[in-house]
This record gives C-alpha cells, structure tokens and sequence, in this order.
C-alpha cells in the first residue's frame, strides 16, 4: 500500500511540474514584443456568431482562426501591413472585412471584427 501511496505522489508531482512549465512557457506566457515592432488586436464582436470562427490574415497570410471567447493578439514590424478578418465557415460567401494600417513601433492598434448592414457585411472597427 506504502508503494502505491508513493507512486501517486511522484506522479501528482511530475504533473504539477509539467503544468508549472506550460503555464510559464506556453502561448500565453509573456515576453517581451519584438524590436520595431506594434502590437495588433482584433477582438470578435459579442453577437459575432457562436458556430463561427473569425480567420484573422495579415499581409495575405492567415494567422489563425478564433473561436468564441477568443482573440487575435500579435505583434507587426513597423510599416504598412493589410489585416483581413474573414468568417468561418463562410457558406453565405462574405467579402472579408479589410484595413490597411501603418504600425509605428510601440504602439497599440485596437479592432473589433462586426457585422454592418444586418449582419450581411464584415467589417474591422477601430477602437482604443
């Protein structure tokens, strides 16, 4: 009994050591933003859509899809860049929401992915 007592202990150690590096060290962990660089987020506006995914692009490139409750949060080089937010799936075939911003180093660009016009149109609002 002492032995299975023992081997429980070892391996709720291990695995609290093991949550202990992922929270430190994951996605969510926090470093220090690129040389030259400004920070981007795109939030989902609140009545986005529970079975839709928000697919963020930069420059051409997609950089993620993100559920409900989820966010885009990056970091650009500073110069021009465009940002796409795009629905997903996209079975009503949704021109993707499009903004043409110019990063400065340092900064902050805040934008909320909504629906204009009843909900038939995607667009990137700026915020603060």
């Amino acid at each position: 009994m002492k032995k299975h007592i023992k081997t429980i202990y070892i391996l709720s150690v291990a695995c609290a050591c093991l949550i202990s590096v992922g929270c430190t060290t994951g996605p969510g962990a926090a470093t220090a933003p690129p040389p030259n660089s400004g920070h981007v987020l795109i939030y989902r506006v609140a009545n986005f859509g529970e079975n839709l995914g928000l697919t963020v692009s930069v420059d051409g490139k997609d950089v993620g899809t993100f559920s409900q409750g989820n966010n885009y949060s990056g970091y650009l080089p500073a110069g021009q860049h465009v940002l796409m937010a795009r629905p997903d799936p996209n079975p009503a075939g949704t021109t993707p929401a499009k903004k043409t911003v110019t990063i400065q180093a340092g900064q902050t660009y805040v934008f909320t992915a909504a629906w204009a016009r009843g909900g038939t149109r995607l667009t990137l609002v700026q915020g603060h």
